[in-house]
């Protein structure tokens, strides 16, 4: 058995799409129209096909669960936020967050409330740490990685 990807549901296909595409980035890798799959390895699917492929009602489909979601990372955070800054829809879980391991991020819903994170590469985070004067044992502490995955960092 092989997993194949996470597939989210979404009202409409093309508000998501722009959204995946326009905001983060994403490029599509194969468009089937009520099921859109991306090369970040997630696909999106149009909720009322969706619900009637499971054989539910389609307003048995749990909006804003919060439950999962979908994580990325963006090597320059900062242009990030900065571009979610003029995008003038984006609603905020949290702003930018700085986690207990040193990695900054923020989470966001998607236009369907699916929880959408976007995060710094944690081999920024130890080059961070590592040029504002910790050692590479420090590093290592309080990034929770192992000393050799700092070492590869430098």
């Amino acid at each position: 058995m092989k997993f194949i990807c996470p597939l989210i549901v979404v009202r409409d296909v093309g508000v998501s799409r722009a959204f995946y595409e326009g905001v983060l980035g994403q490029s599509v890798g194969h468009d089937l129209g009520e099921n859109v799959a991306f090369e970040g390895g997630f696909a999106i699917h149009l909720r009322s096909h969706f619900a009637s492929l499971i054989c539910v009602d389609e307003g048995d489909i749990t909006v804003r669960s919060k439950n999962a979601e979908l994580y990325f990372e963006e090597d320059d955070l900062d242009a990030f936020l900065e571009r979610l800054n003029h995008t003038g829809s984006i609603e905020y879980v949290h702003g930018l967050v700085e986690q207990p391991w040193g990695q900054r991020a923020v989470r966001l819903y998607d236009p369907d409330g699916h929880i959408v994170e976007v995060g710094e590469p944690m081999e920024n985070v130890a080059r961070r740490f590592l040029a504002s004067g910790l050692s590479i044992e420090e590093t290592a502490r309080r990034t929770l990685m192992p000393e050799e995955f700092v070492r590869q960092c430098i």
